[in-house]
């Protein structure tokens, strides 16, 4: 397993993580076994959010990070744990938002969950232009300093804000955030644009959630044939699928398992291991349910892509930006 600094920090993780916001996994169970596969695996670095949970549980919200804190009795030490404040967590006019009182109050109940003293990489979720950024970063300071969190960063963020994020960090003398969370994939490039060149100016790191695209890489799915109810796009998206999978996204899964059988390997690795292939990405999250999942994208790792693979993957996708970041699977995560 090859582990790198993460972004701008000193603390070094493995280049994929295993992200907890479960959408398809039968049990609690399964997702134990996910986690445990991973960490033997030599993944060090898990991806959690307070609204995270997995699909049987009674209380979805918080169920995921409820999970990690049993797995990881008597191994805390050995992982790094990112967790994140800004989403709806219950109806009130509090439970959600960056204000200093959500996230003073959400890492408690975070930290309550994960039966932990500290989370090592504490996230904002979302932008949330309500609160001010004085408030939002003087509030994630303050963690910093009472030893609750080890250092900060943001999701679905673009570049601009990013930098001004950062220069309100150093307005307070407070620690910079080292990495960003944005979704990234052959079906999604938008990062390309502005984070990629932000990202090698700054040394700020890039986590590249859904690498497959919400799973629409993960092989399980071709344009010709509707995915039945065990699906993810079959139970939830089928009225759209055939308008998604289609054209040009139809050409880059080709050409992906083109690639595939190539190497001897399956959709899912190819497509994350293109995504691996940049230098400005510093970890992929895999979305994986269950430790079969998980051991089938671990090894993306272990692929490495020929120039003219690269380039060819580049070329059938060039400059799509299909906005497939699973957002509106939120719920059941």
């Amino acid at each position: 397993m090859k582990y790198v600094n993460f972004g701008t920090g000193g603390v070094k993780v493995s280049r994929m993580a295993l992200g907890l916001g479960f959408r398809g996994q039968p049990d609690s169970k399964s997702g134990e076994r996910a986690i445990l596969t991973a960490l033997d695996s030599g993944l060090n670095l898990i991806d959690c959010a307070n609204v995270y949970g997995y699909m049987d549980s009674r209380d979805n919200i918080g169920s995921s990070e409820r999970l990690l804190g049993k797995v990881l009795k008597g191994r805390r030490d050995d992982v790094v744990i990112t967790s994140k404040v800004r989403s709806p967590i219950g109806p009130g006019p509090n439970d959600e938002g960056s204000s200093r009182y959500h996230i003073l109050r959400e890492v408690d109940r975070s930290l309550k969950r994960l039966d932990t003293d500290r989370i090592d990489v504490y996230l904002l979720h979302h932008v949330d232009n309500s609160v001010s950024q004085d408030e939002q970063f003087r509030a994630l300071d303050d963690l910093l300093r009472q030893g609750k969190i080890r250092y900060t960063g943001v999701c679905n963020h673009q570049a601009w804000e990013v930098t001004s994020a950062l220069n309100v960090q150093s307005a307070l003398n407070a620690q910079p955030l080292i990495t960003v969370q944005n979704p990234y994939s052959l079906l999604n490039r938008t990062l390309e644009d502005e984070m990629f060149p932000f990202a090698r100016a700054t040394g700020v790191g890039v986590m590249a959630y859904s690498p497959l695209a919400v799973g629409l890489l993960s092989g399980a799915y071709t344009p010709e044939s509707m995915p039945d109810d065990s699906l993810l796009w079959g139970s939830r998206r089928r009225s759209t699928f055939s308008e998604v999978l289609r054209g040009r996204a139809a050409d880059v899964l080709a050409k992906v398992r083109e690639i595939a059988d190539e190497h001897g390997a399956t959709v899912a690795q190819i497509a994350q291991a293109w995504v691996l292939s940049h230098p400005e990405i510093t970890v992929s999250i895999s979305g994986a349910d269950t430790a079969e999942q998980v051991q089938d994208n671990l090894g993306a790792l272990e692929i490495e892509l020929s120039n003219d693979q690269i380039s060819a993957l580049d070329d059938v996708s060039r400059g799509l930006r299909m906005v497939l970041d699973g957002t509106d699977f939120e719920e059941n995560r």
